[in-house]
């Protein structure tokens, strides 16, 4: 079956441009012009990659991204201005894949797609059985009043609250839990969480942001997820199972 690409931008030409460019490559895509339009696609059908435009009336491309990071990592590429710096680092941030500046050709915009979707590619049938059957040994993990509970992939605050993650996020928490208070190398990180092929050594960096803003009091200062400067991140503190 044909990938899946969803399309968001409110401008209708872009929309059509790359709907008739990706259709004649062999893709499946549908298009949305905002955020409610997206999310009757995503709530309806499986979709391989996202393409999404920053600069939207309404909920921009940040909100959006940050809306599907809290419950999925579907790949993301986001569509940027000109020159605007800022946007490309917060869109890398959020959880975005890939960027591309306007004006861009349809022709690079494809190569970027190909591109990330290979490093989500490459997982073989017996890997992501062997994977299924290990998040899934009934297990739970205590640290500071929280409990993640693999079994049932549920993470549970000290105040008892159900907290989402994403699956790649759910993967590290996991690699960390396993090995507290030892220092851990994004190459580590990588093999031992089983992110995905192929990817960038800034992603494990984005992951690691957007984990703390979820089990950290203040992100800005991390008290569990430490970095250790030159070598990786460690987990600093007592993990009982």
């Amino acid at each position: 079956m044909a990938q899946h690409i969803l399309v968001v931008d409110d401008d209708v030409s872009i929309r059509d441009l790359i709907n008739d460019y990706l259709v004649e490559n062999g893709y499946r895509v549908s298009c949305a012009a905002n955020g409610t339009e997206m999310q009757v696609v995503i709530q309806s059908d499986t979709v391989d990659l996202i393409v999404l435009d920053i600069k939207m009336p309404g909920d921009d491309g940040f909100s959006l991204a940050r809306m599907v990071r809290q419950t999925s990592d579907v790949p993301i590429i986001m569509l940027t201005g000109q020159s605007h710096e800022v946007d490309r680092v917060l869109g890398l941030e959020l959880g975005a894949d890939d960027y591309l500046t306007k004006p861009f050709s349809p022709r690079e915009l494809l190569a970027r797609i190909k591109a990330v979707l290979r490093r989500y590619e490459g997982t073989t049938e017996r890997d992501a059985e062997a994977r299924f059957k290990r998040e899934n040994e009934l297990r739970s993990y205590h640290f500071q009043g929280w409990e993640l509970s693999t079994g049932a992939r549920k993470l549970t605050s000290p105040q008892g609250v159900r907290v989402e993650l994403t699956n790649g996020e759910y993967a590290l928490l996991v690699t960390f839990l396993k090995s507290p208070r030892q220092v851990l190398s994004r190459d580590q990180l990588l093999e031992s969480s089983r992110l995905h092929d192929d990817i960038y050594d800034r992603s494990i960096d984005v992951q690691i942001l957007r984990l703390r803003r979820k089990i950290e009091s203040d992100p800005n200062e991390p008290k569990l997820i430490r970095t250790e400067r030159g070598a990786g991140y460690f987990f600093d503190t007592e993990v009982t199972s």
